[in-house]
């Protein structure tokens, strides 16, 4: 796919327009498809003899990388992951996040109610023990965090995404703070560390943006020639007992993203060029869960 092909396909796609796959772009398509299908036939009942027998199953982030190495991920760690009671803070560009994170880590998500019908991707995020949120859902945060809470207590990590939803690489949105309730107050143990994912040259490319549908963007990535380097930049872990209250732990979390993205771009980040609607979580004056 040529760069100006691949340009014009993202705009038509971030606009909501249908997109028309060339014969070479069809092959790569099925052929990827292909291989997917091959791995949920190795993988998953692997993953799920493993749970009959009651032990730990590594098969979710085996599969989770290897697929993303399937879609074109080229994935390179830089910096140390905590492996356990740590809370990964998150930029995000795309559905292929999971996969990577997933795969170089094996940690838990928080994503977007949406996400679970996502053809495919619900289901991978499904297989990796994802806590969703609801856009606009009166009582579910405190059930939401509740999840989160028992989560951490079993030692595992988690990874948010507080922007809310996916960008193009060049921008930074405002930092959600509703999930990070769950660190107030942090239980004992647990670590904060920021996470910066750099997609490079082809971030706006990869984005997932705009109007774009789900299964529009898994067949535009998925018909793309070529690999692609995703760089997974694991920063400077913290106490959040150091940043007393979600809004100091969001406000840290993204002072150091945007310290590497700026050092990445080599120039200032721009606005973001799509409308995005704020996630409410619309809860009762009288519930727990408000603020």
């Amino acid at each position: 796919m040529n760069d100006n092909r691949a340009d014009r396909m993202r705009q038509d796609a971030a606009r909501g327009m249908p997109i028309t796959l060339n014969l070479r772009e069809r092959l790569r398509l099925s052929g990827r498809i292909f291989l997917l299908v091959l791995l949920i036939t190795t993988h998953v009942p692997m993953h799920y003899l493993w749970r009959l027998l009651r032990l730990p199953s590594p098969w979710p982030r085996w599969f989770l990388g290897n697929v993303g190495r399937i879609v074109g991920a080229r994935v390179e760690k830089i910096g140390v992951p905590l492996r356990r009671d740590v809370f990964y803070v998150a930029n995000h560009l795309s559905w292929i996040d999971i996969l990577a994170l997933g795969g170089a880590s094996g940690t838990a998500f928080i994503a977007k109610a949406e996400l679970a019908k996502a053809p495919l991707v619900g289901w991978l995020a499904n297989l990796n023990r994802t806590v969703y949120v609801k856009r606009e859902n009166r009582l579910g945060v405190a059930e939401q965090i509740n999840d989160l809470r028992l989560a951490l207590e079993d030692n595992w990590a988690v990874t948010i995404f507080p922007e809310g939803t996916t960008t193009d690489g060049q921008s930074l949105l405002p930092f959600k703070t509703p999930m990070l309730r769950v660190l107030e107050p942090p239980p004992p143990g647990v670590m904060v560390q920021p996470v910066f994912l750099d997609y490079g040259a082809v971030a706006e490319e990869i984005g997932w943006i705009g109007d774009e549908s789900g299964l529009t963007n898994a067949k535009r990535i998925l018909a793309r020639k070529g690999s692609f380097k995703l760089s997974i930049h694991y920063l400077e872990p913290f106490l959040p007992a150091d940043f007393p209250g979600r809004k100091a732990i969001a406000a840290e979390s993204r002072r150091l993203i945007e310290e590497a993205l700026l050092e990445a771009l080599g120039k200032p980040l721009r606005p973001f060029r799509f409308d995005v609607a704020p996630v409410r979580y619309a809860v009762r004056e009288d519930s727990p869960a408000a603020s």
